[in-house]
């Protein structure tokens, strides 16, 4: 039998529901971070804490700060190279698997300057200055340096990171007070080893409960692996399978909600760097393509975007002046407008804690 197909605003729903940007959900954040594998995290501290507001009813800062400060979540690089806050759990799980990641971004950002060096030497060194005490990459790299004065420290220190499953230690990351990126490993944060034997299956059964339905190829996309074709082949009599409004084929879980494509989808401030628009190869299904140079910079920078009827329809950001400024890219209907406000006003407490501050819905344009 030929597979149904799903359309793209079948899929924008499904994706929106399983974001719980559809409905907003009062699960812990912790539960939550788990089931969304993790919240991307390169800019500290705001995307994380803004990324749960926008899906979590009750939130508030204290509830992610103290999960850092106890352990019980972490900072490390993962999908795509990029820092991401996941769970204890899920970082020495995601980290050993997501391996091949890192040692592909090495190779092509640092290959030429590493050339011939020992790795292996080199990593043991910077395990133990890093447990040691918790370093940055320019004390590290200036420490691993001193005995290679013929490499670049800064080469150094990436390729500790990349060989190293190290995570940012608290104050970095924290609501309201911040720090450098300070490292160790997450053996010695965590005090226990990394999943020795981690498989690719519950990997991919996670991305389609988040993510999902998705080609193989928005799979590769969010975590950054390659060939992971025959895990899908092998997993697809648990699956059901779709089509694409192009004929591609889709994959997902039985159990996922798909709403229908008339269920309506209500205004959203969604964080910048947001997994919600990185984490596809087809990024259609919630941002229109024709908005993507103005949402995600060539140099890498992904700003906060505002969601009518489930598509990216503008950017906004939380400035230093106590302000929220949302620009939508059109005119917005009045009903729009006021849910695009009031979505302002509730970032606004969250981040100011009754400090004052200002909402301003600029102009389209």
């Amino acid at each position: 039998m030929t597979p149904p197909v799903l359309g793209q605003r079948a899929l924008g729903r499904a994706l929106l529901a399983r974001q719980h940007l559809l409905a907003r959900t009062r699960l812990e954040p912790a539960a939550l971070i788990h089931h969304l594998g993790g919240l991307q995290a390169q800019a500290a501290p705001q995307p994380p804490y803004l990324g749960l507001l926008a899906r979590l009813d009750g939130f508030t800062p204290e509830r992610l700060s103290v999960l850092l400060e106890e352990r019980a979540a972490v900072r490390i690089a993962l999908q795509r190279g990029t820092i991401h806050l996941v769970t204890a759990e899920d970082c020495l799980t995601l980290r050993p698997l997501l391996q091949p990641v890192l040692d592909r971004a090495l190779r092509t950002t640092y290959g030429g300057r590493l050339a011939g060096l020992d790795l292996d030497a080199l990593a043991a060194e910077a395990r133990a200055l890093v447990e040691e005490e918790p370093r940055t990459f320019q004390q590290l790299g200036a420490l691993l340096a001193a005995a290679r004065p013929d490499r670049d420290p800064a080469a150094l220190a990436q390729a500790a990171r990349c060989r190293l499953p190290l995570v940012q230690v608290p104050p970095r990351g924290l609501w309201g007070r911040g720090g450098p990126a300070a490292h160790t490993t997450a053996e010695a944060w965590l005090g226990r080893p990394l999943d020795p034997a981690p498989a690719a299956d519950g990997l991919v059964l996670r991305y389609l409960a988040a993510f999902g339905p998705a080609t193989v190829a928005d799979l590769q996309k969010w975590c950054g692996l390659s060939r992971l074709g025959p895990v899908l082949g092998r997993l697809a009599p648990r699956l059901l399978t779709f089509r694409d409004e192009r004929g591609r084929p889709l994959y997902d879980l039985p159990e996922a909600p798909r709403p229908d494509e008339s269920v309506p989808a209500p205004v959203r401030l969604v964080a910048p760097f947001d997994n919600l628009l990185l984490s596809h190869a087809d990024r259609t299904r919630v941002l229109p393509e024709e908005y993507r140079g103005r949402v995600m910079s060539q140099n890498g920078i992904v700003l906060g975007t505002l969601l009518v009827d489930g598509l990216v329809a503008g950017v906004w950001r939380l400035t230093d002046e106590r302000e929220v400024v949302v620009r939508p890219f059109a005119p917005l209907r009045r009903a729009d407008r006021q849910a695009a406000e009031a979505e302002a006003e509730r970032v606004l407490a969250f981040a100011r804690a009754g400090a004052g501050g200002s909402v301003r819905i600029e102009a389209a344009g």
